[in-house]
């Protein structure tokens, strides 16, 4: 391991210094001529110096004048001066924000992960490439999109050259949880191309879809946007009464019977059916098929939020703090929506106003505390 600082303190050193020592060998020797002068004992030839150590657990040898030496029965350690500086992560599919608690350096924006990939490696090249621009950090929160069976001990791994001595990791929707509403009780529903929901009650913990757009999911952008162009298509095949959601999807796709091969190759065609979901945000007011399908996402993202809530024994007559965070909640009527069928449940229900964002629930993964709740969803590593 690569040591930044040989430094230490001079409390820690112990009477090591130059005139200690020097000191200690002029009462040995003035020892030795005191004993050879009063009887023929045999005394060492050589006596040892006070002994200054550096290494960990190492026994300390004590010195008195006319004796040998004694093997103390303490033992003692020597911080060996790691920076104080820690990062956190906040890394999404978009991109990656880095934050270095305890330095002045801005907030630093590098690249997302590609949740298809291994993480492990894009996460250590992040961090690496951080770190050249923060310098040198001992802790290392991070909040992942895709996060799945993948430990901080494996990424730990990866940074073993660098000055990193514990890390931890988490999904996303942990740091997003913490960034929106801190550490106290509540649901925390993130809509953006994809969909997650996280409860967090007085014991337990419960998330919500989050499902990947195969097979979950329900609300997001990548929802509406593919809801949006299977109507669009079926207006255009005579199966359901026609929208200006077809018009839309054919100013995209001129060709619309070829825009299904189009997508199938296009290795961004999850983001690219995603951004559809803005164009039925637009013509949702007049055009009764897409304000239909703004409708039933929120219903979907609401029905999450109570399924969440009722895991962790907030569901209630208690009127829960809930946050809705993402792009898709900048639609008005989406927005909207959400409330409404959550009033049904709650009538003085009202959204939780949010404190902070991602970087800040990673930030705050640095003090949580290890009874809370979401210390459960940590992995953590050190060494």
């Amino acid at each position: 391991m690569r040591a930044y600082s040989s430094a230490f303190s001079p409390s820690s050193a112990q009477g090591c210094s130059v005139s200690g020592v020097a000191q200690a060998f002029s009462t040995v020797s003035t020892t030795r001529s005191i004993y050879r002068a009063a009887s023929p004992v045999r005394v060492r030839a050589h006596p040892r110096p006070p002994v200054c150590r550096t290494a960990a657990a190492s026994p300390e040898v004590a010195w008195s004048p006319g004796r040998d030496a004694e093997v103390a029965t303490s033992t003692r350690r020597v911080t060996m001066g790691y920076p104080n500086i820690s990062l956190a992560v906040d890394a999404g599919q978009s991109s990656t924000r880095v934050r270095a608690v305890g330095s002045d350096v801005p907030d630093l924006s590098l690249p997302g992960v590609n949740t298809a990939a291994p993480l492990p490696p894009q996460w250590a090249t992040l961090l690496r490439s951080a770190l050249a621009r923060t310098g040198p950090a001992s802790t290392v929160a991070l909040g992942s999109s895709g996060l799945g069976a993948e430990t901080a001990q494996e990424l730990l791994d990866l940074l073993e050259d660098t000055p990193v001595q514990r890390l931890i990791l988490a999904h996303d929707s942990v740091t997003s949880y913490l960034g929106a509403l801190g550490d106290g009780e509540g649901c925390v529903i993130a809509a953006g191309t994809g969909t997650i929901c996280l409860a967090v009650g007085p014991h337990e913990t419960a998330r919500v879809d989050g499902w990947g757009n195969l097979i979950g999911d329900a609300g997001s952008a990548y929802w509406i946007g593919r809801t949006a162009m299977e109507a669009a298509l079926r207006g255009y095949d005579g199966r359901r009464q026609m929208t200006a959601l077809t018009g839309l999807m054919q100013h995209e796709f001129p060709d619309l019977e070829s825009a299904y091969l189009t997508l199938q190759s296009d290795p961004d065609k999850v983001a690219r059916i995603a951004a559809f979901s803005s164009q039925v945000n637009e013509v949702a007011a007049s055009d009764r098929v897409a304000g239909t399908i703004l409708d039933k996402a929120a219903a979907h993202l609401s029905e999450s939020v109570q399924a969440a809530l009722r895991r962790v024994r907030l569901g209630g007559p208690s009127v829960p703090r809930v946050a809705a965070i993402g792009g898709v909640f900048r639609s008005e009527r989406v927005l909207r929506r959400f409330t409404d069928y959550l009033t049904l449940e709650w009538p003085t229900f009202a959204l939780a106003s949010t404190t902070g964002e991602g970087i800040d629930g990673a930030q705050a993964l640095l003090t949580l505390a290890a009874t809370h709740p979401l210390s459960a969803r940590l992995s953590i590593a050190e060494r």
